[in-house]
């Protein structure tokens, strides 16, 4: 009979076993070659991490990244074959951990090459994490762009001026976190909710730009149970410095002011359910991106809108007010459920 040599049986009882991976990342840890779960950035973390292996039910495991306090100036990619990853910042709050970069679309060679993080992989999830791009008011600079289906962001902050979020593809939930811009902050194709979310305009222009391309696609951005709030200095001379950019266009025509949505693509669909709105809300709420067309085409709904900023009576008139069975669709067990029957809600309960 032959008998395995003992390390050999070690391992393959490990790997039987093993399901979820744990990896730490650190300022404290010099070169990331002392283990292979402890690095000091994220994305040696990302490059050289153990993967995960199913659960015994089947299920697959997850890779959770453990990120010390501190701020991370580096790009992250997760890229596509690097699936159900959880970034777990271990501050006690998301300003306690901060992935930060400053490429502006000029300097990038283009606005999808400016992201800090970018996301591939199915099923990514963060907790407790700030994504931040500090280019400022200097035109397309994005923080995050994730293209990832099956994506979970609680507790999360979101920094930027204009295309701080690139919501792009998939099926996306953020819950409890902030999100911060100026112009168009929040745009991309994705399906996406975001539950219990604060919108914060640091300046002017529009809050969302959703491009839903044809009318039979399921993409769209709900915004519920959330607020906008606005630090926009109205005293402040109007920005012209980038008079070329559509982003410096929006600042123009909004005057001192933020606005739910415009259409990037025709059929552009956001709604917002129960969400607080500011004082220095446009009135109109939408635009249509200097193309009448596209009132025939984008489908822009609020429903029981608070605050200053709630004045349905002086919406544009092919926006929608929906009634209470009309949201029904739109809530984040229903419109991000797809044939899989994903629970983003249970998902998110389960993040530490």
């Amino acid at each position: 009979m032959q008998v395995r040599p003992l390390f050999t049986t070690i391992l393959l009882t490990a790997v039987a076993h093993a399901a979820d991976v744990h990896v730490r990342v650190s300022p404290d840890v010099k070169t990331g070659i002392e283990s292979t779960t402890e690095y000091p950035t994220i994305q040696m973390a990302m490059d050289h991490h153990p993967f995960a292996t199913p659960n015994a039910d089947g299920t697959p495991g997850r890779v959770f990244i453990e990120i010390a306090p501190g701020t991370y100036h580096e790009r992250v990619i997760v890229t596509q074959n690097h699936t159900n990853i959880t970034f777990i910042g271990m501050g006690k709050s998301p300003e306690d951990v901060v992935i930060s970069n400053s490429l502006n679309a000029k300097q990038a060679g283009g606005t999808f090459f400016t992201e800090t993080v970018e996301i591939n992989g199915t099923g990514f999830e963060a907790d407790n994490v700030t994504f931040e791009n500090t280019a400022g008011n200097t035109g397309q600079a994005v923080a995050v762009a994730d293209r990832a289906d099956r994506s979970i962001f609680r507790h999360c902050r979101f920094l930027g001026h204009q295309d701080t979020l690139f919501a792009d593809y998939g099926r996306q939930f953020y819950v409890d976190s902030y999100i911060e811009g100026g112009v168009d902050f929040i745009f991309g194709n994705a399906t996406a909710v975001f539950q219990n979310v604060e919108l914060h305009a640091n300046g002017p222009g529009y809050l969302t730009a959703q491009s839903r391309t044809a009318p039979d696609q399921t993409t769209g951005y709900v915004i519920v149970n959330s607020k906008v709030t606005s630090s926009i200095d109205h005293t402040a001379a109007p920005d012209s410095a980038n008079a070329s950019l559509p982003g410096a266009k929006s600042i123009a025509s909004a005057k001192g002011t933020t606005g739910l949505g415009r259409p990037w693509r025709p059929y552009s669909r956001v709604i917002y359910i129960n969400t607080a709105l500011p004082a220095d809300l446009d009135p109109a709420g939408w635009n249509n991106w200097n193309n009448a067309a596209n009132e025939k085409t984008a489908y822009y709904a609020e429903f029981s809108s608070t605050g200053a900023g709630a004045n349905p009576s002086a919406r544009v008139p092919w926006s929608h007010q929906l009634s209470s069975v009309e949201t029904t669709q739109y809530l984040p067990a229903n419109f991000l459920s797809g044939s899989d029957h994903w629970n983003p809600l249970a998902e998110a309960a389960k993040l530490p």
